[in-house]
């Protein structure tokens, strides 16, 4: 819904943002193919079907000799296939997205081979409604079908068939190109290996339709739209194509960015002049929004597309979401941005609810940016990062995926603890798990290989690739910091920024084998009714936290009465997280499991955090540290 050619939608707000380390594709040029020549037609939605079409695209990057390192880009409302470098030396601005697509970028074209089609109805090169019907010689206009997300996709499906690809690597976009990336995944389930849908929805809410609708009419009630016949006039319905430009504009932007850039301030004169002129900075920017956008974009695509976006509803085509979602087998990173208020971060937990629910490999991030809903087209730092790991990570396990089936490997494979930065340092006992956290290391012995494990604030995300990388185990982390998900995210670790306590009812009864809680347990808000939710989900569950009545603790009580500190319960209680509340010891937790949570124990494990020794002579008094294992089976 996004202008995705308004980089500076506010004049560089995010200027720091933009800049990359890596360096331009350079001079690149729009190509077109006629697709559904002679008998053969693309069959619609609407039961009509069309062609020939014609279909422009770019390419950026090489395509490798396996095939296998393409990814699609998809555009968003007003995009089109220009999403990087520059078409002439003298263009003032690069593609929409150049920033994140080129040589050294995050979507690195040293590395993979990228493609930007225009969508099907628009008015870049692609058929649409300003294109010539051959079969009347005359403009479209209105007697072009209507079109719906999903027959964009099959189009650049057909494209991609066109340009020898079997299977992409990813399929990437924003908005309504995160449609296009949730059709993708839907419609094409064997076809593609990644899906990054960002800052988008699977269904428009009763707001955002109406906002497309006020866009809509502005448009078909201008004087000069003439039915969508204006093309062979001098008169095109500019004025009503500028309001719904200004419409729009208004809903990419946050509160805060248009505050920050416009305020209450006049544009010509100090003090209010009392007449019906455009007196406000901000009325003049919408202005200059509204009559740049009609001197590059066509009505009869405005009104096209919209309608498009109104009718993608997965819940409806699929009879609910989770049936939508149940077929598709690729990895998602779902992205979306605090200040997103068109298509708000909740829209994007409706969706990540669902992929958990329905056991797929999900990653989340809610990305804090001030910038609105065009946050996707103006972020780098975060979102830039995350798409970059996700996708290196992505390529890095398909390469050894494709060893194990023995299948040429991948261009440019990598060591996997090179990767992902956890590299064991193995000691004279030969034991792999030597060098990590020392309930790390326990905990990992605990799990048998081929488990499937939820790590609940899971940090940096070593313990899961550590599992992930010597025990085979399919994981996933959950954690608030975005710094956490970055790390996650480069190691390969499938990681949702979620508050533990408020979405663990999205994960289905038993779909883990094991759920650990390491090191969190202290700052748990309602323990009992975490537990019994970590119960329900694995079949047991792995608990480590500081014990309260080490011989360290009672010795701060007995000779200095305060609050103990050690090791494992650095700082002063002040200084300590504010929900760091559930100090504890080994007596207290086995009460708590049997009386409180009506649970078994199956091992119990205290231990020196100093010498990573267990305890077994009065470990409620010399272990500083303990871990559980729990379960609500029976034996």
């Amino acid at each position: 819904m996004s202008d995705t050619n308004q980089q500076s939608s506010l004049e560089q707000p995010g200027e720091e943002l933009l800049k990359d380390a890596g360096s331009s594709v350079g001079l690149v040029q729009t190509q077109t193919v006629r697709l559904f020549q002679g008998d053969q037609r693309l069959l619609l939605a609407s039961g009509q079907s069309l062609g020939p079409i014609d279909v422009a695209y770019e390419t950026y990057g090489r395509l490798n000799e396996q095939r296998d390192n393409a990814i699609l880009i998809v555009h968003a409302l007003s995009g089109d296939a220009h999403v990087a470098g520059r078409h002439r030396p003298e263009d003032p601005k690069p593609g929409w997205w150049d920033h994140m697509i080129g040589p050294g970028k995050p979507i690195d074209t040293d590395r993979y081979f990228v493609i930007c089609s225009n969508c099907l109805g628009g008015c870049m090169g692609t058929t649409g409604p300003g294109s010539i019907n051959p079969q009347t010689g005359k403009h479209y206009g209105l007697t072009f079908p209507i079109i719906t997300i999903g027959d964009m996709v099959e189009l650049q499906g057909h494209l991609i068939d066109y340009l020898g690809i079997e299977k992409l690597l990813a399929v990437v976009g924003g908005s309504m190109g995160g449609m296009e990336v949730l059709e993708w995944a839907i419609r094409f389930p064997g076809r593609i290996h990644a899906a990054l849908p960002i800052a988008t929805t699977a269904r428009l809410t009763a707001q955002s339709i109406a906002f497309n609708a006020v866009g809509r009419n502005a448009i078909l009630s201008d004087e000069n739209f003439q039915q969508g016949n204006y093309y062979l006039t001098d008169n095109f319905p500019n004025n009503g194509l500028s309001v719904a430009r200004m419409i729009g504009h208004i809903t990419y932007l946050s509160e805060k960015a248009m505050h920050a850039k416009f305020g209450r301030r006049l544009q010509h004169s100090q003090d209010y002049q009392y007449n019906f002129a455009q007196e406000f900075s901000v009325e003049s920017y919408l202005d200059h929004q509204g009559t740049a956008f009609v001197d590059r974009f066509d009505a009869n695509t405005y009104v096209y597309f919209t309608k498009a976006m109104d009718y993608f509803d997965l819940s409806h085509q699929h009879a609910s979401l989770l049936n939508a979602v149940q077929g598709t087998n690729c990895r998602f990173l779902v992205l979306s941005f605090t200040s997103d208020w068109l298509f708000p971060p909740r829209q994007s937990q409706d969706l990540v609810n669902t992929l958990i629910a329905a056991d797929k490999d999900v990653t989340y991030c809610d990305i804090d940016c001030p910038y609105g809903h065009d946050s996707f087209l103006l972020e780098t730092l975060v979102q830039g990062q995350l798409i970059r790991g996700f996708l290196q990570q992505t390529y890095l396990k398909l390469s050894y995926a494709g060893k194990a089936a023995g299948s040429p490997p991948l261009s440019q494979p990598a060591t996997p603890a090179a990767q992902m930065n956890i590299t064991p340092r193995i000691k004279k006992n030969g034991s792999i798990f030597e060098g990590f956290r020392v309930d790390h290391r326990q905990i990992a012995r605990l799990i048998p290989p081929d488990s499937s494990v939820l790590d609940l604030g899971c940090g940096d995300g070593t313990l899961l690739a550590l599992l992930q990388e010597q025990k085979n185990i399919r994981g996933m982390g959950v954690t608030l910091s975005t710094d956490d998900v970055l790390a996650c995210t480069r190691r390969g670790v499938s990681v949702v920024q979620y508050d533990m306590e408020k979405y663990l009812h999205s994960f289905a009864e038993k779909s883990f084998d094991y759920v650990v809680l390491s090191q969190t347990f202290q700052v748990i808000r309602q323990p009992k009714k975490a537990l019994r939710q970590m119960l329900r989900i694995g079949r047991q569950i792995i608990v480590s936290f500081p014990n309260i009545a080490y011989w360290r603790g009672r010795l701060h009580l007995l000779w200095r009465g305060k609050a103990p500190m050690w090791k494992q319960l650095p700082g002063h209680w002040y200084d300590k997280p504010e929900e760091s509340v559930n100090y504890l010891s080994i007596r207290d937790f086995e009460n708590f499991i049997y009386k409180q949570l009506n649970a078994r124990c199956i091992t119990r494990i205290p231990f020196s955090s100093r010498t990573g020794r267990q305890v077994r002579f009065r470990p409620n008094f010399f272990a500083d540290e303990v871990i559980f294992v729990i379960t609500d089976e029976c034996p």
